[in-house]
Formats: C-alpha cells, structure tokens, sequence
C-alpha cells in the first residue's frame, strides 16, 4: 500500500501540540525546516510519510524518511530535526506511544515458535523501512479520526494489530524488549528512569548497576549498547536539556540555573552549555525565545 492516503490525513489532522482524538496517537507536521531541537524520545514507533528527520542520540545519528519507521523502546535525550520539507511540501509523520504492558500482552498470546529472539542488547533506538502491512494499519488507524463512532472499538484493535506488526518484524527484538520485564532493555530502562528523576545528584555508577541487577562491567557495556552513552554522559545531556528549557523562560538567571541542574562551577556549566549548543548559556537563551520545542518525535 502507498503513502499517498496516508499523507493526506496526517496532513488534514495534524495539530499544533500534535495531539489526537485518538489515546497514543501523535500527528506531526513542518512546514519549514528548523534549528535541531533537544527533547526526549518517549517510547514510541514514529513513521515519515512525507520528508524526513535527522535525529541524534549520543555518537549514533539516525535518518529516517518517508515510508521508514523508527521505533524508541527507552525514553532518551535526543536532538532532532526535520529535513527535506519546504513551501507546498511540509514534513508529516505519525506516531504510537509503545506501552510495555501491551507488548507483554501480545508476547504472552505469540504461538511458540512464531517471534526469532535476536542476540544481546539491542540499541533503545532503531529505523527500518515499513512493510505494506503495516502502513495499511496505520492508514486504517487514522482514519478513524474521521469515523468517531467506530473509533472507541476499532481503534485498540489497530493498535494492537501495529504492535503485532512491529514485533513480528524487522525491529522485533527491540520492541519485544520492551515487555519482557526481565529483559536487559527493561533493566536498563530502569536505570535510565532513576538517573532522569536524580540527575540533579551525583551518583556512583556501581550504586545503579545495583539498582539495575547487574555487574557494574556487564551495566556498562548494556547502557552504552542501549543509549549510545556512558551513565555519566547521560546525566549530563539531561541535565543540559533542562538547563535550555529553563533558560527559555529565566534567560537571566544563567547561574541559578546552572545550580538548579546539579552544576557547582558557572565556568563548567557555561563550557558544557556551549560545547552541547552552539552558544554560551546567555546567548542561547536570547536565541531560544523564538524556537518551539518538537512537539513529537514523530
């Protein structure tokens, strides 16, 4: 099945906060093309309809374009932009919120023999070409934006039926992950969610390989595999991406903020914040107030 159905809801329903009638459900359309922009992931399958986005997680960069898919099974710190869009001819993409308890849910019903398990730790991030089916199910999803009173049944059953599609395919082992709540994925997830709710401390990192269940050697060489980065470098992108979101709206208050997000030394959050951006602290939160946060990786 084409894109071209597909294309054209997305690009009638689309909203400015990338919202939906439909829970879970994202629409993202650019009409131009912008700054890249930090923000996490979520865990998400995102599909390019038409143009297409860059996005970069720690060393790693993925692309994805129109009729690709790229599924985030860990909520990360990004930096994301959209590409190859213009006047007449904006960026338009849709998005699902992936829920382990769901994915656990169709695992459990899986026949023995139905999924191949990958090998290791798969990265929280990953980008495939869409097979047929599953555009003919996202093109069936959104169109109950324009069916309200089929869309509260038929909706879960095209979600699952998405899921179905991503775990059955070519990024399974990545989204299977997801539900297995013994998986090194689900364990590093974990991990992920503490240093994001304490990224203002310091911490040692055998103290979260405890927290995770793991070796500090084996914690180690799982979190980098998922996320492209070390513990250390992960609080770090955190603790910048709620220093610019806070100098959005306190552009005078550089030091507090630097304070706020676990920093001791203005000098050291100032040469991070610049190295991270582009700019100094001040100057980019004057830049900042003519920039919108993404409102979907999708």
């Amino acid at each position: 099945m084409g894109l071209d159905e597909l294309r054209t809801l997305l690009a009638r329903h689309a909203r400015p906060d990338a919202t939906t009638a439909i829970d879970g459900v994202l629409i993202s359309k650019v009409e131009h093309a912008a700054p890249p922009s930090p923000s996490m992931s979520g865990t998400v399958m995102a599909l390019i309809a038409q143009g297409a986005k860059h996005i970069a997680l720690g060393d790693r960069v993925y692309e994805y374009r129109a009729g690709q898919y790229l599924i985030a099974s860990v909520d990360l710190p990004i930096t994301g932009h959209y590409v190859d869009t213009g006047p007449g001819r904006p960026a338009v993409g849709f998005g699902l919120t992936l829920h382990p308890a769901t994915v656990a849910e169709l695992l459990l019903q899986a026949a023995p023999g139905d999924l191949v398990s990958g090998g290791g730790t798969p990265s929280g991030m990953a980008v495939s070409t869409a097979p047929a089916e599953l555009i003919d199910a996202v093109t069936r999803l959104v169109r109950l934006l324009d069916q309200p009173r089929d869309r509260a049944v038929l909706a879960p059953l095209l979600k699952r039926e998405i899921l179905w599609r991503l775990i059955a395919g070519e990024q399974g082992a990545t989204v299977r992950q997801l539900g297995l709540a013994d998986s090194s994925l689900a364990h590093i997830a974990r991990s992920v969610r503490w240093i994001r709710d304490h990224y203002t401390k310091s911490f040692r990192v055998e103290d979260v390989a405890q927290l995770s269940g793991m070796s500090v050697s084996a914690f180690y060489r799982n979190f980098q595999a998922v996320t492209a980065m070390s513990p250390i470098q992960f609080q770090k992108q955190i603790r910048l991406q709620q220093a610019r979101l806070l100098l959005a709206t306190h552009p005078n208050d550089v030091t507090d903020v630097g304070i706020r997000v676990g920093y001791d030394s203005p000098s050291q959050f100032s040469r991070e914040y610049r190295r991270q951006f582009g700019a100094p602290p001040s100057q980019d939160a004057t830049r900042l107030r003519g920039l919108t946060p993404d409102p979907a990786l999708a």
